[in-house]
């Protein structure tokens, strides 16, 4: 092939890939125009307790990342779980929560949500084998045990919830790196973020090392990525005992994900 004919080539295959984009577009903004079904707000209600407490206008951003988050994101049961309403839902709203009043896109490098009906085996890097109930992939992938998805959706006060902290860890993974420290508003306060959650990380690490209670759970210690998921779950679902423990870090994260859950108790 000659370079001319190749650079017409190359024109068209440009030309079909511009007109499926433009496509796509299309049928995103027809999807996200339709109105929220209504078997979708009865999930809504009975699986994401905050949401009754949330304003008018928290509602509406709630169904419009659900309803984003069902139309570009794919859904696969494993394990012999056969995928319905509720189970994408659920996920899907439980999520919505982390991103409300922000401004940001639906978990730009998410592509697909594996759920399997309860704890799965995985391999870690080493190729050993764990029992897990969760995890989060930079590569566009989260993995959640569907019954503790529903414990988490049951019990909305006990500071352990799969969801939040699997998509904790996707806000933290997206500038490619899974640290403790996600995208802020501005450069100005990755300081203050770094001040914070660095000393109440080391404090938390004592605490457990020592065998002393905590609000937050011991699994927090682990590292500083898993400190923000474990410091995120208990932010949404034990507000008032997290801001009476740890000011500085409720603040913090108040700042980052712009909603102040007490106003929900």
């Amino acid at each position: 092939m000659d370079r001319f004919s190749a650079a017409i080539l190359f024109a068209v295959v440009l030309l079909l890939i511009a007109g499926i984009l433009v496509q796509r577009r299309r049928q995103r903004r027809r999807a996200l125009a339709k109105p929220f079904p209504p078997q979708w707000l009865k999930i809504l209600r009975q699986n994401l307790p905050p949401y009754l407490k949330l304003s008018d206008e928290e509602q509406r951003q709630v169904q419009q990342y659900t309803q984003e988050f069902l139309y570009g994101k794919s859904f696969e049961g494993c394990g012999g779980l056969v995928l319905d309403d509720e189970i994408k839902v659920t996920i899907a709203s439980q999520a919505s929560l982390l991103l409300l009043n922000r401004k940001v896109r639906c978990y730009p490098k998410l592509c697909s949500v594996l759920v399997y009906p309860s704890t799965y085996v995985a391999r870690n890097e080493n190729d050993e084998k764990s029992v897990r109930l969760g995890e989060s992939w930079k590569s566009g992938a989260v993995v959640l045990a569907w019954d503790s998805v529903k414990r988490g959706a049951a019990n909305f006060t006990d500071g352990h919830n799969l969801v939040i902290h699997e998509f904790a860890h996707q806000l933290d993974q997206e500038d490619g790196s899974g640290d403790g420290a996600p995208i802020l508003t501005g450069p100005s306060r990755y300081a203050p973020w770094a001040r914070v959650l660095s000393r109440e990380y080391t404090r938390h690490c004592k605490r457990v090392g020592s065998g002393k209670k905590s609000v937050m759970d011991s699994y927090g210690a682990v590292n500083p990525a898993e400190f923000f998921a474990v410091a995120s779950e208990t932010f949404f679902e034990k507000p008032r005992q997290f801001k009476m423990k740890h000011a500085e870090l409720y603040d913090e994260l108040q700042q980052f994900y712009q909603v102040d859950p007490l106003e929900w108790v």
